[in-house]
């Protein structure tokens, strides 16, 4: 397959951003029937990602990390900042609360076989779509990929 991303992304992705409340951008995944949202900021730069699995902290709750006691004091065998931001995650109220920060992301002059690669690769479902200027022009799906390679 020789097209781009832009050739064969979904344009005018739907965006939210970080001061929506959680409970419309759930909304907005529901009536859409996607899976996942890039979170612009006020000038249109990609700030975040808000996806299904974001969404889950909501309803699994945080595990406390794991600790042993000596002598009256707790030591932690885990990294209390992170922690602290699945909390954060648990009890968000905005989107901007649960949001996974720095998503990765891909320019529209790229060809498909790269953007099949780093949702491979990583594992994740979608890769917001950006401009020279770093804007967001579209989303690039598992599923668009699909459709591009049954219609050749």
């Amino acid at each position: 397959m020789n097209k781009t991303v832009a050739e064969v992304m979904t344009p005018t992705a739907i965006t939210v951003t970080p001061e929506m409340p959680l409970k419309e951008a759930i909304a907005i995944l529901v009536e859409n029937k996607i899976s996942g949202l890039p979170v612009i900021d006020g000038e249109g730069k990609l700030v975040g990602i808000i996806s299904e699995s974001d969404l889950m902290w909501q309803e699994t709750g945080v595990e406390p990390p794991p600790y042993i006691m000596i002598l009256d004091s707790i030591i932690y065998l885990q990294n209390l900042g992170r922690y602290e931001k699945d909390i954060h995650k648990a009890l968000g109220q905005t989107v901007g609360d649960v949001m996974s920060e720095k998503p990765i992301t891909i320019k529209g002059n790229q060809p498909v076989k790269k953007a099949a690669q780093i949702l491979h690769d990583k594992q994740i479902r979608r890769l917001p779509v950006l401009n020279d200027q770093d804007l967001v022009i579209g989303i690039i799906t598992q599923g668009d990929i699909i459709r591009a390679m049954a219609s050749e």
